[in-house]
């Protein structure tokens, strides 16, 4: 007989490392090493190698049950992608796209501050890490509503701006590697060593100024509700 965990199959967290391992690491392993005529070959090569990243993502939208915006535009990312090789278009649609795509999330964070669902409440303030149920009602005891309303455009604006790093860091990364005509096995391996070079070059930094808007998040609501950490935290991460 299996224990109940108290967590359905949609709450599960993702394994970061299997989300690495396909999204960037055997990805970027097909196109450098598999890409060549004698091999697979260009076009193969590419299809196969964002196949993963695509599959993944998809599983993950069916297994949640529900729509994520920023999954959905990692999915338009990848076939935008796979449209640029097998279209053989300019190499210089990589950049765009890949500084498009994390513009795009970052505009999107600012302009739902003015709507009654900010995405900052499904990234950061959600009660997947916090005891929203409990904060709100310390924060109503206190009277500190509003001020933690401010507290969390504060917070949108530093989330908005790791993605505006990220898009800018994206089209240097792009424009430096990849210069070779699409469709070309040439083309791949560039495309599969911006990919390597994307998770310390661009993922890294990123999650450094999400993890600052986390960090001031998290002291925002000490001082407003007046608890412990380990009380801000769900249950189940006690």
């Amino acid at each position: 007989m299996t224990q109940q965990t108290g967590r359905t199959a949609t709450d599960r967290a993702e394994n970061p490392w299997l989300s690495l391992a396909i999204n960037i690491v055997i990805p970027a392993v097909i196109l450098m090493k598999l890409s060549a005529d004698e091999r697979l070959g260009p076009v193969a090569a590419l299809v196969l190698a964002l196949a993963f990243p695509l599959i993944y993502g998809l599983q993950d939208f069916v297994r949640q049950r529900r729509f994520n915006f920023i999954s959905a535009l990692g999915v338009v990312s990848i076939l935008l992608t796979g449209g640029i090789g097998l279209l053989q278009l300019d190499p210089k649609w990589i950049a765009i796209k890949e500084a498009g795509v994390p513009a795009v999330i970052g505009l999107a964070v600012v302009v739902s501050m003015k709507t009654p669902y900010p995405i900052v409440r499904s990234l950061l303030y959600n009660d997947r890490i916090i005891d929203v149920a409990a904060v709100d009602d310390a924060l109503e005891r206190y009277g500190n509503r509003v001020d933690f309303e401010r507290v969390l455009g504060v917070a949108s604006w530093l989330l908005a701006s790791s993605f505006f790093l990220s898009s800018v860091l994206n089209f240097a990364l792009a424009r430096w590697i990849v210069k070779s005509p699409a469709g070309s096995a040439a083309f791949n391996e560039e495309l599969g060593r911006m990919t390597a070079l994307s998770y310390p070059v661009i993922v890294v930094p990123s999650m450094a100024v999400m993890m600052i808007a986390l960090w001031y998040l998290f002291r925002s609501i000490k001082r407003l509700t007046h608890m412990d950490l380990e009380e801000i935290f769900h249950p189940r991460h006690r």
